[in-house]
């Protein structure tokens, strides 16, 4: 994982830590999801964290990275989206979905891999979101 993602995840967790979360990050960079620990009201979740380098109006959810983290028992699943206009906190639980939508992508953005493939995505608008927080 490149190393400003992983300090820009911590910052995060360290911001909703100090409003009553208790998160952790994974020590797997192979997890399905990047945090793990508490809600404020004290429910085990897990977190999926996601840094966009540009604005768009609809957010790119991966059908795999979601069902991954539908499969994890007895937990909240939350999808945290950090973009160049606001940060949105998606309660994946009860989230509505779209239809599936296939993009043209790289395979990944944690690692130096530029292979690009199809992806069957999700995109969810930003009023999905349970908190959002504009600039």
């Amino acid at each position: 994982m490149k190393e400003h993602h992983k300090i820009w995840e911590q910052k995060i967790l360290t911001a909703m830590n100090s409003i009553g979360w208790n998160l952790t990050l994974s020590e797997n960079q192979y997890e399905h999801y990047d945090a793990y620990g508490k809600t404020p009201k004290g429910f085990d979740c897990v977190m999926e964290l996601k840094l966009r380098h540009k604005y768009y109006p609809t957010k790119v959810l991966e059908v795999y990275k979601y069902e991954k983290l539908m499969e994890i028992k007895d937990c909240l699943k939350f999808y945290y989206v950090f973009d160049l206009k606001g940060n949105y906190l998606y309660f994946l639980n009860t989230l509505v979905l779209p239809e599936k939508t296939i993009i043209y992508c790289k395979t990944t953005e944690k690692f130096d891999n530029q292979e690009l493939i199809d992806k069957s995505v999700y995109m969810i608008s930003e009023n999905q979101a349970s908190v959002i927080n504009k600039y």
